[in-house]
């Protein structure tokens, strides 16, 4: 089984609405290492993504494309622009390989343009506690397997990856300026992408 389309709209409308619940939660991650507005970013790209999806083009590249519109109308964040550069990256890759539908194979794939994109947006590189590690870990974790097993396996990776940075300090954002705050911490970015995956 291939996601569809349609599956895709069902999942950016759960992701939304798992957005304005946590959107608590992932603002006060946020206030402890940065500005404190990542639970508002999330919430307001991720309706924003949800709402627009009703007019998406009946093309994979051009909706992920749209995706990545969405989230540059709604927020002006650099988190919400690493999402918006990750989605043209995975439409890019999409239009490339002129796929309708995504297979258990074009995950990993997908996952590694979305964080090398972002990478070389945010100047940041793996290992620094970030955003970039969870989707890095996500991308190795889920390559040979099938659809049915990607959840149970993207949860176990992100809990992995959670349980091993916790302890480390934050060395990209605005919490790299106080390294030694961050220990003990979850990544606030990272618990987004927890959210995300918990949602579809």
């Amino acid at each position: 089984m291939n996601i569809t389309l349609e599956m895709l709209k069902q999942a950016v409308n759960r992701i939304a609405i798992a957005c304005e619940q946590f959107q608590p939660m992932l603002c006060e991650a946020d206030s402890r290492l940065g500005d404190g507005d990542l639970g508002i970013t999330m919430q307001k790209g991720w309706r924003q993504i949800a709402d627009d999806s009703q007019d998406w083009p009946d093309d994979l590249s051009k909706a992920l494309f749209q995706c990545s519109k969405s989230l540059q109308k709604a927020c002006a964040s650099s988190f919400g622009t690493l999402q918006a550069t990750a989605f043209m990256a995975m439409a890019k890759y999409c239009k490339e390989n002129q796929l309708q539908e995504i297979s258990s194979s074009d995950i990993s794939p997908l996952l590694t343009v979305a964080y090398q994109s972002m990478m070389a947006r945010g100047k940041g590189e793996l290992g620094q506690k970030s955003v970039l590690d969870i989707l890095y870990h996500l991308s190795e974790a889920l390559k040979p397997l099938a659809i049915d097993d990607l959840k149970i396996a993207a949860l176990q990776s992100i809990e992995n990856t959670l349980n091993e940075f916790r302890q480390k300090p934050n060395l990209l954002g605005r919490a790299r300026m106080f390294p030694e705050k961050s220990i003990g911490l979850d990544d606030p970015g990272m618990l987004a992408i927890k959210v995300i995956v918990e949602a579809i």
